[in-house]
């Protein structure tokens, strides 16, 4: 087994074997700059949504909110490429909220080396439908190994400024907890989602059904280094 491979997450974020044996010897290091489109939702935690973060998180306090993305990355330091994931719970970290991911798919194996590598993200492959240039409601989808997300977005026109900072909690194989922040900057619309999982657990706390959303066009973000993280 690749030692990448053992960073926990749910099952459907498994990186199978062959996938392993293609991975790049090398990754970008971090930070990373980029440039996407994403629709980002959330929704509230289903019953149990807490079980599906790696172990060492499981009794740490946190928000009952679910959040999940899917993302176009249009310029990143590995190149474009396509990316779905979700948080089952938010945490309430020592510094504010803090999204745990234990599912993460990507359409590039340059970017699946570097989330393992350098953010313990337990990256895998999917396959993604994106259209070129969304014009109205639009729909989205990601399809990997026994698991799929599809979405209907329906934004509305106006678009609002948008800056944030957001924070990440991961465990690295070896059992060691570190942190990383992402800048946010660009323009967003609220939108809703109409979302359909499939798969051995994402239907059980990745919802399915209307949820709010964000819709980002040309966003700038910057995913810093990881860090060893304070005590939650």
């Amino acid at each position: 087994m690749h030692t990448l491979q053992e960073i926990e997450g749910v099952q459907e974020s498994a990186l199978a074997d062959d996938d392993a044996s293609r991975l790049p010897h090398e990754s970008a290091p971090a930070p990373w700059a980029t440039v996407l489109d994403a629709v980002l939702w959330f929704h509230r935690a289903a019953p149990g949504a807490q079980d599906r973060l790696p172990a060492r998180l499981r009794s740490r306090r946190a928000l009952p909110v679910t959040v999940g993305a899917l993302i176009r990355y249009r310029e990143t330091p590995v190149g474009p490429y396509h990316e779905v994931l979700a948080s089952p719970v938010v945490l309430a970290g020592p510094r504010g909220p803090e999204a745990a991911v234990p599912f993460i798919a990507v359409d590039s194996l340059p970017s699946v080396r570097g989330g393992r590598e350098n953010w313990a993200l337990p990256k895998t492959l999917a396959r993604f439908d994106w259209p070129i240039e969304p014009r109205g409601g639009f729909e989205l989808d990601a399809d990997g190994s026994g698991w799929s997300v599809h979405a209907t977005v329906r934004p509305r026109a106006r678009r609002l400024p948008l800056a944030a900072r957001t924070r990440n909690r991961q465990v690295t194989p070896a059992g060691t907890e570190i942190t990383f922040d992402s800048a946010w900057r660009g323009r967003a619309r609220l939108a809703s989602v109409e979302l359909e999982t499939r798969g051995p657990t994402l239907p059980g706390w990745l919802r399915s059904g209307r949820h709010p959303a964000l819709v980002l066009e040309g966003a700038r973000v910057k995913v810093g280094p990881a860090h060893p993280a304070q005590p939650g």
